[in-house]
C-alpha cells in the first residue's frame, strides 16, 4: 500500500473511532491488512498533523486536523501552473518561480494510482506515471484537475 492510501486509512480510522494511541492504531491497521512500522506511523503522524489530545474523562484520543478545502487549494495551485507538457516517459509541469514544490505536493496528495510520484525543483515539476501507457491520461487528468475553478 502506498503512503497516500495508508494515510487516508489512518485518517479514516482516527475520525471514526476513539483511538487512544499509536499501539492501538497499529493493531487496527494490522486488522485491515496494513502492516506498518511504528517509526513509519510516527512520520505519518507528523506529516498529517495527528496529535494526542486529552478527553473530557481524562483519557487520550488521537485527532487529525481537518483537511484543507481541496477546491480552494486546487484553484490556487491552478494559478501557479504555466504549462503541462509530456513525452513518451514523463510529464513536466512548468510553474511560477518558487511554486513547483507546492504543485508537486498537491499532486502527491491527490492519491491517484496512475501517478507514481513527483519531483519538484524551483519552477518545474516532474510527474512520473505508474506506467508509460498512462502518460496521456495522467496529463489530461492533471490539466483537468488544475483548470477547475
Amino acid at each position: 500500500m502506498n503512503k497516500a492510501n495508508r494515510q487516508k486509512k489512518i485518517r479514516e480510522l482516527i475520525e471514526n473511532g476513539e483511538i487512544s494511541g499509536q499501539q492501538e492504531l497499529l493493531g487496527l491497521l494490522e486488522k485491515e491488512g496494513i502492516v506498518v512500522a511504528q517509526a513509519t506511523l510516527s512520520r505519518d503522524f507528523a506529516e498529517m498533523g495527528v496529535v494526542r489530545r486529552r478527553t473530557a474523562d481524562g483519557g487520550h484520543r488521537l485527532v487529525a486536523p481537518e483537511e484543507p478545502q481541496v477546491d480552494i487549494i486546487k484553484g490556487l495551485v491552478g494559478m501557479e501552473v504555466l504549462a503541462v507538457a509530456s513525452n513518451e516517459t514523463a510529464i513536466i509541469i512548468r510553474t511560477l518561480p518558487g511554486r513547483a514544490h507546492g504543485v508537486g505536493s498537491f499532486l502527491d496528495r491527490l492519491t491517484n494510482d496512475d501517478i507514481l510520484g513527483t519531483i519538484a525543483g524551483d519552477d518545474t515539476v516532474l510527474v512520473i506515471p505508474a506506467t508509460v501507457r498512462k502518460i496521456s491520461s495522467v496529463k489530461s487528468y492533471i490539466q483537468k484537475i488544475l483548470s477547475q475553478p
